[in-house]
């Protein structure tokens, strides 16, 4: 199977203050459950939605070989809930654009009730009240089975994603029961065919095969990596010849993930820890961040699909795909 070469919609319609500061811009607003607290919220957020990401964009990921798009939603998508708007016109927008440029697809559960991680990128930051509760849960996989009905006569919506980066335990007994639980009553309701995605809550090991066996219906893992999140006795000096030998041993890890069911990476970037790329002379930081992306692609070509995150941001550099194409970190 083809390997998809995705990136994400990120900062879209779930909002991230560095990824778009000039939105937040005279606020305090530290996620999008306070930003929309603020005077002129709702009116800043509909222009942004409409800005942000438009046809023209969907044309340029045509035109430069993206298969795919990951969209990061929140659960107040369809309903809204408190301060936080629903926004499902923009995601039928963004399906309908992707089958119009024949980009797949997948939808993803950002940020889910209750919070599964208390990060700005879940909706709201705070305590993680997700795994505490069995309603915060139940109300999810509802969510997730309403988009699955909504979309499944539309060619382009390729997979829905579960949830996006919990929090949990050692084993995570309750993250496994809500996966089969949501996996089997989207399947009850989806077209056959729809790809599901479970992410591996940074375990990868561990929760492999969560979804095992499944039914009709494909099951992806989704790992994410980060280089900031490589342990700092693994991070030696550059040129990066052990670095690259622990990038090959992830690549082998995913390889041998890939036995249980297939992996694609929902998240990754061309990031380089500041502190890290601070103790080589700014001439030499172009070279090293487009050997460093060129790496991670070459593990990734044996997976089902990669998404680079994001697709842009505010600011030109590392965490703007569209940028990095245009100047020539990747090709």
């Amino acid at each position: 199977m083809k390997t998809l070469r995705g990136v994400n919609l990120g900062g879209w319609l779930v909002l991230e203050r560095w990824m778009t500061p000039g939105l937040f811009s005279g606020t305090e607003a530290e996620d999008e459950y306070t930003f929309m607290q603020t005077n002129g919220a709702l009116e800043k957020l509909r222009l942004h939605q409409k800005t942000f990401i438009a046809e023209e964009d969907f044309k340029w990921l045509s035109e430069n070989n993206i298969d795919a798009v990951r969209i990061p939603i929140g659960y107040w998508i369809l309903d809204g809930d408190g301060p936080l708007k629903p926004s499902i016109s923009k995601l039928d927008w963004a399906i309908s654009m992707a089958e119009r440029y024949n980009i797949k697809v997948l939808v993803c559960m950002h940020g889910a009730p209750g919070s599964q991680n208390g990060l700005d990128h879940s909706g709201r930051v705070g305590e993680a009240k997700w795994q505490l509760e069995q309603k915060y849960r139940d109300q999810t996989t509802d969510i997730l089975k309403r988009l699955a009905i909504r979309y499944k006569e539309n060619s382009s919506f390729w997979g829905l994603e579960l949830l996006n980066e919990p929090t949990m335990k050692l084993f995570q007994p309750v993250l496994r029961k809500f996966y089969r639980q949501s996996y089997d009553e989207i399947v009850a309701v989806a077209r056959t065919g729809l790809i599901v995605v479970f992410h591996d809550a940074f375990m990868p090991i561990l929760l492999s095969g969560a979804l095992w066996p499944y039914k009709n219906f494909p099951v992806f893992m989704d790992h994410h990596w980060y280089h900031f999140f490589v342990p700092k006795w693994l991070q030696p000096k550059l040129p990066f010849r052990v670095y690259y030998v622990y990038l090959r041993l992830h690549g082998w890890m995913l390889k041998s993930l890939q036995r249980t069911q297939p992996v694609l990476i929902g998240e990754w970037s061309g990031i380089i820890g500041g502190e890290k790329l601070g103790r080589y002379p700014r001439s030499e930081h172009n070279e090293i961040i487009r050997h460093h992306a060129e790496a991670q692609l070459g593990i990734y070509r044996n997976l089902s699909a990669h998404f680079y995150w994001s697709y842009k941001t505010q600011e030109r550099g590392v965490y703007h795909y569209r940028s990095m194409v245009e100047d020539g970190y990747i090709k």
